[in-house]
């Protein structure tokens, strides 16, 4: 274990008895079965902005064999660190080898760890490594590991977003494609995100694609979609309506 993770994990368990937060095996809303500290994300985020002001200067060395170390922790909290990790050192996140997260996400149990882990990552940072990155997201879509299959969606949710760039959707489309008829809820959920999130740049793209599959589609993800081209928003209500509730 990594003495910067063991300092994470005695945090982990202070925070935890500090607001009187037991160790559960397992959370069900969350995918795991790991023990769990169910511990609130605004007690999270504090607890990593010290870190981050204690340790501000890592090196991409010792970044990695930190993420290595909570990676395999044995509890959701310190897979779920390595998430929030990726989130606050954003200049040692963008020099990180993609390949790395292949050893990382074989750790991974449910969506929550999936997302976390994932949702780090921008556009102009795949785009300058876009060789790698390309090769890391089409195998994932090919493993035998599911949460290694919804990363190769989650993964391209928020560079879609932020860019046009054709490169991005052509691979989101072909990862789609390659897991649009499984059944599991970690994939049909991931592909209706994704097409949600290519409406803003490709929207006549997403329409063709869901014309043309609408027969091999998970069905939660093209009622999405429809509700989704036609009102604006997932569920069908407005944003005003929304922003009310």
């Amino acid at each position: 274990m990594h003495k910067l993770h063991k300092e994470i994990l005695v945090e982990i368990k202070q925070r935890a008895a500090e607001t009187n937060t037991p160790l559960q095996q397992g959370n069900r809303y969350v995918g795991t079965t790991k023990p769990i500290y169910l511990i609130k994300s605004a007690v999270v985020g504090e607890m990593f902005r010290e870190f981050k002001k204690r340790h501000a200067d890592l090196s991409l060395d010792e970044f990695v064999a930190l993420l290595d170390s909570l990676a395999r922790g044995k509890t959701y909290n310190e897979f779920i660190a390595v998430g929030v990790l990726l989130g606050a050192y954003g200049e040692l996140r963008a020099a990180l080898d993609p390949r790395d997260l292949d050893r990382w996400l074989a750790n991974a149990q449910g969506w929550a760890e999936v997302d976390v882990f994932c949702n780090n990552f921008s556009a102009n940072e795949m785009l300058g490594n876009w060789k790698t990155w390309k090769s890391v997201l089409a195998a994932f879509a090919r493993d035998a590991n599911v949460h290694k299959r919804r990363a190769s969606l989650v993964l391209l949710v928020v560079p879609v977003r932020e860019s046009d760039d054709a490169r991005l959707a052509k691979l989101a489309f072909a990862n789609v494609d390659k897991l649009k008829h499984e059944k599991d809820i970690l994939i049909t959920k991931a592909v209706s995100w994704i097409l949600r999130e290519l409406i803003k740049h490709h929207r006549a793209e997403v329409e063709q694609y869901l014309d043309a599959n609408a027969n091999a589609l998970p069905k939660v993800a093209l009622r999405e979609m429809r509700v989704k081209l036609e009102t604006g928003t997932k569920s069908g209500r407005s944003r005003k309506s929304t922003a009310k509730a």
